[in-house]
């Protein structure tokens, strides 16, 4: 099955083209330019490059959080465009699975972590269990310092809050490692694909730990 994969959790966004096990394409880019000014146009780069059209995807793969806000937004539009235009199935990867799956067959755990703001990230612990990174808490918005409290044992960190926790036995993945991977959203997203779990357009939607600012302002406290 050929994927498009799109990853838009973090300013570092970007789109991959998966053909069955084979990553034929994937653009990364950690820019001050917004994922509505990059997304589409990074899309039909990476189509064109592969010599690929639209027509030829069999499903889509889309990052659905937690992370921005506004980039989860744009991300799942797009992907809900492309799967009503194109009437092909989409399968939703929580961002913190995709992190964690780009490092596969770690001998310790891995703690993927995301900058949420306000002093706070959002992060979760998963072990490779001899097929595949096996997450062992709830996704969690926490203080920096509440995360380190946790980290009992050496961890290998990765993500863009990564280098912000103060811990003592956390270790550091090394740069080329700690961004979102769309290959790795589409890798994930080809195996639920595979498996038939699949999200209809209408239901795709991001998965957010705290409120928006949007949410607060009206004094909404609904996550999802």
């Amino acid at each position: 099955m050929r994927v498009l994969a799109v990853e838009t959790s973090t300013l570092a966004g970007g789109v991959a083209l998966l053909d069955g096990e084979r990553v034929r394409g994937e653009c990364l880019l950690d820019v001050s330019a917004t994922h509505s000014e990059r997304l589409m146009p990074a899309i039909d780069r990476l189509l064109a490059d592969a010599a690929w059209t639209p027509a030829d995807l069999g499903g889509l793969a889309v990052a659905v959080g937690p992370g921005s806000f506004t980039g989860l937004r744009v991300g799942l539009s797009a992907v809900k465009g492309l799967a009503i235009a194109l009437g092909i199935p989409v399968a939703a990867v929580p961002t913190l699975d995709a992190l964690a799956a780009s490092l596969p067959f770690a001998s310790l755990p891995v703690c993927p972590v995301l900058d949420a703001r306000k002093g706070e990230v959002y992060a979760c612990l998963y072990r490779w269990d001899g097929g595949a990174m096996r997450r062992e808490w709830d996704y969690v918005a926490l203080t920096r310092e509440a995360l380190a409290r946790r980290l009992t044992e050496p961890v290998v960190l990765l993500g863009d809050g990564a280098a912000s926790v103060p811990s003592r036995v956390a270790l550091l993945a090394p740069p080329h490692r700690r961004q979102p991977s769309p290959a790795a959203v589409a890798v994930l997203g080809r195996a639920r694909l595979a498996a038939g779990e699949t999200t209809a357009p209408a239901d795709l939607l991001p998965i957010y730990l705290r409120p928006s600012e949007a949410e607060l302002k009206r004094g909404g406290t609904a996550v999802h």
